[in-house]
């Protein structure tokens, strides 16, 4: 993913902008705490809650973390209709996800979108970057996938691990071993979701309680969808 960086400096960016440099954040499907570590280190006076449910992403993200009071991790399925309940607060200034949620289907996706119109608090943010195809546009949508399909098929023929890979290492170390076998158990190789399109997400947004929402980012095959509340 070589523009991600550049999707975390918009998404902290917005994050400033909005609510400003001292936020309480919810890392939605926060994986091993990739925008938690961006936050952190931007906006030393942020805390962050990391929510997830894959056992073997929150050991590495518990371990990293670890010793660091502004950050806590919770177990729960964002399916489940109580998820909300584990959580520390009732509200956060800004819920960030990434590269995520295309895990649920689309139904699923707007429940969950009510959901944290209650959760973020008046004017503030939810953001989520993810891949967002334009359906009007199929052909540049499949030559865009064949470009970065080859360019991994490079990265892999020069040593750089892929997703099953990574997981067949993950599996063979001693402290993670056990944590990702119950991920397979949990997932399988991978969910089936879906990518509906970054209109669809702003539609959505709007539907289900936010006051304004917009792409605020875009790469050929990714946007970057805010919606303030």
């Amino acid at each position: 993913m070589p523009d991600r960086e550049e999707r975390f400096r918009v998404m902290l960016d917005m994050v400033e902008a909005l609510v400003g440099p001292a936020p309480r954040v919810l890392d939605l499907a926060c994986g091993t705490g990739s925008i938690t570590d961006r936050v952190l280190k931007r906006f030393p006076e942020a805390t962050c809650t990391g929510v997830d449910l894959d056992p073997a992403l929150l050991a590495i993200a518990r371990g990293h973390f670890a010793g660091d009071d502004r950050v806590a991790f919770v177990t729960a399925d964002l399916k489940d209709p109580d998820w909300r309940a584990a959580l520390p607060h009732d509200t956060y200034d800004a819920v960030l996800t990434a590269t995520a949620l295309h895990w649920l289907h689309a139904e699923d996706l707007a429940v969950l979108y009510g959901q944290l119109a209650l959760l973020v608090r008046p004017a503030g943010v939810f953001m989520n970057a993810d891949r967002m195809p334009d359906p009007a546009t199929p052909r540049i949508d499949a030559a865009e996938r064949a470009h970065r399909h080859a360019g991994m098929a490079r990265a892999k023929a020069s040593g750089v691990p892929d997703w099953a890979e990574w997981w067949a290492g993950a599996a063979a170390d001693p402290v993670l071993a056990g944590a990702v076998e119950q991920r397979f158990a949990i997932f399988g190789e991978h969910a089936d979701g879906d990518t509906p399109s970054e209109a669809w997400h702003v539609r959505t947004l709007l539907a289900t309680g936010f006051a304004e929402a917009r792409t605020v980012w875009r790469s050929p095959s990714d946007g970057l969808v805010l919606g303030v509340k």
